[in-house]
């Protein structure tokens, strides 16, 4: 593992973490939910964060482990590296926060993330952090305006004050942001167990079923997984 050994996590204000994000996530946004904010730190320097927080639609999500009251799960809802950290710091730094986790927050029995494969990747971390693939569906939440500008349809959502407005989601949609179309891509959902006794209460894909269905992505173009282990093989 290299240098990603000595990759150090520390809690940091959401201002240092949100500029960060801002710069380096793919996304260029950050997420209003998130509340605990990791940095991951190499020889003193801030190189990468991950985001935690609550879910968007928690009436929607909790009911994916059986059992789950309203306070024990989070959403890892923002990665954001740059090239200053080594190879394999992604899923070194997602081991030590649920370490962290596990230590200072014992009621988190689960965690929740979202891959995005209209213009990033399938979630090659995820599968080798030990997460589930419980999803796949062609997305239906990303959209983009005219302007490039990129918007999921739950902010939107989640805006009491625009839907109040506008009416509807969709409307308020298009008043702040345009005409907007779907973008291609599909989206993949993972979980990982915190407690090994919590059961999923929906699907367990194969990681196979990301080729079947013509969903593998990695740094934001279209490869399968089987073409990227050939690759590196080869």
């Amino acid at each position: 593992m290299g240098r990603a050994k000595e990759i150090r996590l520390k809690v940091i204000p959401s201002k240092i973490a949100n500029d960060f994000i801002k710069k380096y996530h793919y996304s260029g946004k950050v997420v209003a939910n998130s509340t605990l904010h990791f940095g991951c730190f190499l020889d003193d320097k801030l190189g990468g964060v991950m985001s935690y927080g609550s879910s968007l639609d928690k009436s929607k999500t909790i009911g994916l482990v059986k059992s789950t009251k309203w306070n024990e799960f989070l959403e890892l809802n923002r990665m954001a590296f740059s090239d200053m950290l080594p190879k394999y710091s992604e899923s070194r730094c997602i081991a030590i926060s649920i370490k962290l986790l596990k230590k200072n927050a014992p009621h988190i029995k689960w965690i929740l993330s979202y891959s995005d494969g209209c213009e990033c990747g399938d979630g090659t971390i995820y599968r080798a952090s030990g997460f589930k693939l419980t999803m796949i569906k062609p997305n239906s939440d990303i959209y983009i305006n005219k302007k490039g500008i990129k918007v999921h349809s739950m902010t939107i959502k989640s805006n009491k004050r625009l839907i109040s407005k506008y009416g509807n989601w969709k409307k308020a949609m298009v008043a702040k942001y345009g005409k907007c179309e779907k973008l291609k891509g599909n989206q993949l959902r993972y979980i990982y167990l915190i407690d090994k006794k919590a059961k999923l209460n929906c699907e367990n894909l194969q990681f196979n079923e990301i080729d079947k269905m013509g969903a593998g992505m990695y740094k934001g173009k279209k490869i399968t997984i089987t073409e990227r282990k050939n690759a590196s093989i080869a």
